[in-house]
């Protein structure tokens, strides 16, 4: 069965800061949590309750600290091999953790999410069924409504308190009326306004909602965004159907003439979502076989394939909990729907206008399997270029994105896979490019003046004086499935 994590937690103070169960925000069937995950819990406890024991801490204090980072880091490492770079010191003082952390990186998440929690549509039939959807991925917390686990303030302490995340393009999710929309356009652009305000700098860009199939009344609503709104690049879900037919970036007759407007009205980047067939969407619409033509087509575009054209969930039971294995997982070079994405640019070398975000995707491979997703960033390298990854993670769904940085900065390319498979190192070159320099050449973002802007603007201040005393939750929000994956952690106070 379907269980909130956040209730989970709540029934105990064991929380690894890495994730150790697959959580879904309903993009997805949530896959029950592996033999390996099990095993990675069962012996982060053991760490936890002889080091906290040692430091005079909680469970709760060693797990939100640099030392139950690296403990985590340290066990996924026991279970899957050494793919984390951690050191045993890291695990006993924090110091040493801190020493190895880089100071000036530049991070810049291309895919954020929250709601306007104020909309008086979610007072009506449809806006109701929405907020009580929202409500239950997030779960209530004491008297607090869970929306409020979602809203402009939530985010910035997630995004910008609770990670080392600098810069961030806020994102929407598809609907054919803007007033029965979580976060339409207007209302990102006023994120966007808040948390610039808030900083005194530039830390937030803004996507607009792109809908070409709802034909050539749209026209004057993308000069709406574009003009009026500002918006710095389009955001598009070609599986999104919205009461009218489900659309494909290569139709020329559908989408063309938005690719032509896009040009005059001067917006380079098309983030599509593709992958994550929702239950809502159309599947065919979202597998990324329609890049190819587009991309040839449209050279002067930049299109932006969020997850990565990553389908999702190992585990394709249609809700049931049935286990049913893709027969393509046999190969671990085969990842579904991104192999196709590296198919298409293997045929075509010309093509230099795909781009991957690794947003769910990555949180998803380096938590399940590690080995795979050194597959996953080791091909996009080859294929594409490591100029040509984008730093994203879907963030605040399913909470702050300090775990999943963690992950990347700590990552390595084992030996036996750059031998086999001649996949690059993941270099601190490599991974300061995904993390941040490859957003910000596409969107214009000067790396050195917006770092010096950053490092004395006001919410800079803020997050010093917060991590005086930092209050992380070290919780995922959403659905888990536990049955015969019952987690190992144990409830109740250690």
């Amino acid at each position: 069965m379907w269980v909130r994590k956040c209730e989970l937690d709540a029934e105990t103070d064991f929380r690894p800061p890495i994730p150790t169960m697959i959580v879904s925000n309903e993009e997805f069937v949530p896959p029950p949590q592996t033999p390996q995950q099990k095993a990675v819990e069962a012996r982060l406890l053991e760490i936890t309750d002889r080091q906290a024991s040692r430091l005079g801490w909680s469970r709760r204090r060693f797990l939100t600290s640099s030392c139950g980072t690296a403990a985590a880091l340290w066990a996924f490492n026991e279970v899957f091999g050494p793919f984390y770079d951690v050191h045993a010191a890291e695990i006993e003082d924090p110091k040493a953790f801190e020493e190895r952390w880089p100071k000036d990186q530049f991070i810049f998440d291309v895919q954020t999410h929250h709601v306007d929690i104020a909309a008086k549509w979610y007072e009506t039939e449809d806006g109701k069924r929405v907020a009580n959807f929202l409500r239950m991925i997030r779960g209530r917390s004491g008297t607090k409504d869970p929306l409020e686990q979602l809203n402009r303030g939530h985010y910035v302490k997630e995004l910008f308190g609770d990670s080392d995340t600098v810069m961030a393009v806020i994102s929407g999710v598809p609907s054919r009326d803007w007033d029965k929309n979580p976060l339409p356009p207007d209302q990102m652009v006023a994120t966007r306004q808040f948390v610039n305000d808030i900083a005194g700098s530039r830390r937030v860009l803004s996507h607009g909602l792109l809908r070409p199939n709802l034909g050539e009344k749209e026209f004057a609503e993308m000069e709406r965004q574009v003009k009026e709104l500002k918006i710095e690049a389009w955001k598009m879900y070609t599986g999104a159907e919205l009461g009218e037919k489900a659309w494909f970036l290569d139709d020329e007759k559908v989408a063309y003439p938005f690719w032509e407007r896009t040009k005059k009205l001067g917006i380079k980047n098309c983030c599509v979502h593709k992958g994550l067939p929702l239950g809502a969407f159309n599947e065919k619409a979202c597998t990324p076989h329609d890049l190819e033509k587009a991309a040839k087509d449209w050279p002067d575009l930049n299109f932006i394939v969020y997850h990565s054209g990553y389908r999702g969930s190992f585990w394709l039971g249609q809700g049931t909990g049935e286990k049913v294995v893709d027969k393509n997982l046999n190969d671990p070079q085969e990842i579904p729907w991104i192999s196709d994405i590296f198919r298409i640019l293997k045929r075509n070398p010309g093509i230099k206008n795909i781009y991957f975000e690794l947003g769910s995707t990555f949180a998803q491979l380096s938590s399940t399997n590690p080995e795979r997703c050194c597959h996953m960033l080791g091909q996009m390298i080859q294929t594409a270029g490591a100029d040509h990854i984008l730093w994203g993670t879907d963030s605040i769904w399913n909470g702050s994105p300090q775990s999943q940085i963690e992950r990347f900065r700590r990552l390595k390319m084992p030996e036996r896979l750059m031998e086999k498979y001649n996949y690059p190192q993941l270099t601190d070159e490599i991974k300061n490019q995904i993390l941040g320099l490859n957003a910000a050449k596409l969107f214009g973002i000067d790396v050195n003046e917006a770092r010096n802007a950053i490092r004395t603007d006001k919410l800079s201040r803020i997050k010093e004086e917060y991590r005086r005393d930092p209050s992380p939750s070290n919780t995922q929000y959403g659905w888990v499935w536990v049955g015969d994956g019952t987690p190992t952690i144990p409830v109740g106070p250690s």
